[in-house]
């Protein structure tokens, strides 16, 4: 069986029929017969919902006749359990989920409860039956779905993994750490509501904590995350339960945090979590969020996607925003959203838009046969940077593929050479 996959689409207006992106890039989306893309963007009409007080950075939202557009490419699974997926508050959520329902296409991730949102959902093709479930790091604490209770119906929202943090330092640094908290009283309103009862454990015997940071001894200095238990052992059921329903299982996973300096490398918790998922039965896992390309990884015969990058980029075609937007940059909302952005880009010199790096893009299509990866190729593309305004930010084959040698480069730690073809298709092989 063959799967093909996108990263991140933040579409915001519709795309030309006569796209030439379309027959450059949907036969070999085609292929698949599983066919995966993120959707970073709410649906909902102008004037419908009104915007939450939070957003995933920008507030997103377009027209829920994109999906046509999208599906023109030849997707038929999607999710957009991302950071973006509350921009405009639960009614907001729940219309992006009607029109994403309505479109056919497969999702994952959100539901109108938790049980609904770490469901896996199913695509049935006569290669075999498909799971996807979806997972999300990076999310405001009200996104994420609820449990109904006996008289109380579910949250809706999405199924999000809490990241769990400590740092590790020396005893003599725990000594500081209580020493400034002691005298800047950073910790006295917790200290009374635990000794009230309410539900703050107690601070294990060795460690420290400053306001909402938590510190322990040890020998190494350095930042520890782990994925909640609770959150983990919800997907892992899901993985389960998507494993006797049915043949193969891909988790879609939108997270942003990195490890050390650099954007490009996945944090060590996600690497876990990705490993973790495939010795619990998945077959892929997609991962999309930083905005620009991370690894690819064999594991176990099995191939983790650490980010695709964006698919579709196009922060600079918002048509309208909430007054929050605007009062963050000393504006209001009787200024036009072409200055917003301009004075938030420094007038078209820092952000996503300006960096090349967050247009280039690779689609994956693999191979799976009992069980292990049989074959990955890879579609190098790039979203339009300048040029005509109908086209900017959507996704075009290209040519110059100076970043596959980068993506190699941070792909050969984790097994997997790439090689590229004279028809300008990238092969990859694993050890």
């Amino acid at each position: 069986m063959k799967f093909t996959a996108a990263g991140d689409a933040i579409i915001q207006r519709r795309i030309p029929k006569d796209f030439p992106g379309y027959s450059e890039l949907t036969p070999f989306i085609s292929q698949g017969d599983a066919r995966f893309f993120n959707l970073e963007t709410t649906l909902n009409r102008e004037g419908e919902c009104f915007a939450s007080q939070f957003s995933g950075g920008t507030w997103i939202r377009t027209n829920p006749e994109v999906l046509a557009d999208l599906k023109g490419f030849g997707f038929n699974m999607t999710s957009f359990n991302n950071n973006h997926a509350m921009d405009f508050s639960y009614d907001g959520f729940l219309k992006t989920l009607e029109h994403v329902e309505a479109s056919g296409l497969v999702n994952a991730g959100c539901g109108r409860n938790m049980a609904a949102a770490a469901a896996p959902r199913y695509l049935e093709t006569n290669q075999g039956r498909v799971a996807l479930i979806a997972v999300n790091t990076n999310f405001d604490a009200s996104m994420m779905a609820g449990h109904p209770g006996q008289r109380v119906p579910g949250r809706p929202g999405v199924n999000g993994l809490r990241i769990q943090e400590k740092f590790v330092v020396s005893q003599e640094d725990i000594a500081l750490i209580r020493s400034l908290a002691q005298k800047t009283g950073v910790n006295c309103a917790r200290e009374i509501t635990r000794k009230e009862g309410y539900n703050y454990p107690p601070v294990p015997e060795g460690e420290a904590e400053f306001g909402t940071l938590r510190f322990m001894t040890g020998d190494e200095t350095r930042w520890v995350r782990t994925v909640h238990p609770q959150d983990e052992q919800r997907v892992m059921a899901a993985i389960e339960e998507a494993r006797f329903q049915a043949d193969y299982v891909i988790i879609s996973v939108h997270s942003h945090q990195l490890e050390g300096d650099r954007k490009e490398t996945p944090s060590a918790f996600l690497e876990k979590f990705s490993r973790d998922c495939i010795d619990a039965g998945a077959d892929a896992v997609v991962g999309h969020g930083p905005h620009l390309l991370r690894p690819i990884e064999v594991y176990n015969g099995k191939p983790i996607f650490y980010s695709l990058g964006d698919f579709i980029l196009q922060l600079y075609s918002l048509e309208f925003a909430p007054e929050d937007f605007f009062n963050q940059y000393g504006l209001t909302s009787a200024d036009q959203v072409g200055k917003l952005l301009l004075k938030r880009s420094k007038n078209r010199t820092v952000g996503l838009m300006e960096d090349i790096r967050m247009f280039e893009t690779v689609i994956p299509c693999w191979e799976m046969e009992n069980g292990r990866m049989t074959s990955l190729e890879l579609m190098p593309a790039c979203g339009v940077k300048g040029g005509h305004k109908s086209e900017e930010g959507l996704p075009r084959r290209v040519t110059d593929l100076g970043f596959i040698e980068r993506l190699s480069k941070m792909s050969e730690p984790y097994g997997v050479k790439m090689e590229i073809g004279k028809d300008g298709i990238v092969r990859c092989r694993w050890e």
